[in-house]
């Protein structure tokens, strides 16, 4: 009998990681975005995040259904550590002289700007919840892991993630409504290189 993805991933079977990746890089890159609002980051979180269970690859149990979980408890990880590293990097740039503005004369860029200036209202709102907050909100609402996955990756218990979900919901809420007019009782929330546009009570409730 040919071996499962888990028992080829495990063995260290170059094949099973593409298969792996095809199937669920765009996950990941999700998640890395949501958790950092930033494209580039959120492109280097899926990059460290595979190279990571390539290291790791001993710890998967060849028995078991997706490795989607344990691919997103390892981007959750990588997206706390390059937190670290950009809060230490902007706390050494801080210390140095400013340099001269040089004007950006890219006009092509404009439109871009525009959708990013679309995104950053929602994402402003989202970065001022605590990191555990955070966290809840990108696995159990937009990456829709139940709560004892979620409490897995996160190494916490599950009553933990269900409080921290009640009260991540309830401060988003009220962060992006006094940030914004609702439009038509809809509001902007964060989604793939494309704006999304859901009921905010869908979008936060509890599905579970």
């Amino acid at each position: 009998m040919e071996p499962n993805l888990r028992a080829r991933v495990r063995a260290g079977d170059p094949d099973a990681f593409g298969l792996l990746f095809d199937e669920h890089a765009r996950a990941v890159y999700n998640l890395g975005f949501r958790l950092t609002a930033n494209w580039s980051a959120a492109e280097e979180v899926v990059s460290v995040t595979f190279l990571e269970a390539w290291r790791l690859r001993h710890r998967v149990d060849s028995q078991g259904e997706s490795l989607r979980p344990w691919l997103l408890g390892i981007a959750v990880n990588v997206s706390r550590n390059q937190a670290r590293a950009s809060r230490r990097h902007h706390a050494a740039l801080s210390r140095l002289p400013p340099l001269p503005l040089v004007p950006d004369f890219a006009e092509e860029l404009v439109e871009r700007l525009d959708d990013a200036t679309q995104l950053r209202e929602v994402g402003t709102a989202f970065t001022a919840l605590s990191r555990g907050e955070r966290e809840v909100i990108a696995l159990c609402v937009w990456s829709e892991l139940d709560y004892a996955t979620a409490a897995q990756i996160l190494g916490v218990p599950v009553g933990t993630v269900r409080s921290r979900l009640s009260r991540a919901r309830s401060r988003l809420r009220k962060l992006v409504l006094a940030r914004r007019e609702p439009v038509s009782g809809h509001e902007q929330v964060l989604g793939d290189r494309a704006t999304a546009v859901r009921p905010i009570p869908e979008e936060l409730d509890d599905r579970r």
